[in-house]
């Protein structure tokens, strides 16, 4: 299910919860639901997937980390709280979660291993120390639930569904972006993963990627990049008269930019 799927706390709404467990009988599988409502077991209000299974909810649930400004919370409120009255910007801030989640889906069949997913929730999928993380914690699948309502006519929602081919490209497993309204797009069959959300093959973190940590910005698909430019700057350098070669920045320069800062 997309982003903002249901507009009320499951946890805190029997009904609620005992239409999604009928629905996921009815399909024979797990939902993960996305939430985006005040929360029934703490103050505020939070974006969250919830795992809803065949018997109710099953526990597994995972707040949104990384907000995006203004749409989702006021920077320094106290301050520009006036975005509120001028556009569409959050008349509430949404709350923070904890850490990262990876749920544990039930296997398909007698033998197979059960699917861990790593959920992300739209903006998130921007941020390759999340996806890392998720992979590093065991998940065999990255889901990305996202809502482009608000620009569905654009160029946006392809763009931000590449985030997730780039995503499983740097963690070596497939990934899968829900959103609505709009097309779906289809899970990546990249690195390691067979491209069927239900039955990914198992894509141990042990790229380097993963390995390196959350603060290593350079993912393989950027290394290629570093590479790729390397060897056409070399290209670059032509030859000018006999021997010689021309070191970047000799030809004459233009008129300094004015910023600013001067």
């Amino acid at each position: 299910m997309g982003e903002s799927g249901v507009g009320t706390d499951p946890a805190g709404d029997p009904a609620l919860a005992a239409r999604l467990a009928a629905l996921s009988r009815e399909v024979g599988a797990p939902l993960l639901v996305n939430v985006d409502a005040r929360a029934a077991d703490r103050p505020g209000i939070y974006k969250s997937a919830v795992l809803v299974g065949p018997a109710g909810l099953t526990g597994q649930r995972y707040d949104k980390m990384r907000l995006v400004p203004f749409g989702e919370y006021v920077p320094a409120r106290p301050l520009l709280g006036w975005a509120t009255s001028a556009g569409r910007a959050a008349r509430e801030d949404r709350r923070r979660g904890t850490g990262p989640v990876v749920m544990t889906l039930p296997a398909r069949a007698a033998g197979a291993s059960p699917l861990r997913v790593g959920p992300l929730v739209c903006f998130e999928s921007a941020f390759p120390d999340m996806s890392r993380r998720l992979a590093r914690d065991g998940a065999g699948l990255l889901v990305v639930q996202s809502s482009t309502s608000t620009f569905q006519d654009s160029w946006a929602p392809a763009q931000h569904a590449s985030l997730a081919a780039l995503r499983a490209a740097e963690t070596g497993g497939p990934s899968s972006t829900r959103r609505s309204p709009g097309p779906v797009p289809r899970t990546v069959p990249t690195g390691g993963g067979s491209g069927r959300c239900w039955a990914p093959a198992r894509a141990p973190p042990s790229c380097a990627s993963c390995r390196s940590g959350d603060d290593d910005g350079l993912c393989p698909v950027g290394r290629l990049a570093l590479v790729r430019g390397a060897r056409g700057g070399r290209r670059g350098v032509r030859r000018r008269g006999r021997g010689a070669l021309r070191t970047p920045g000799s030809a004459p320069r233009g008129r300094r930019a004015r910023t600013v800062r001067g």
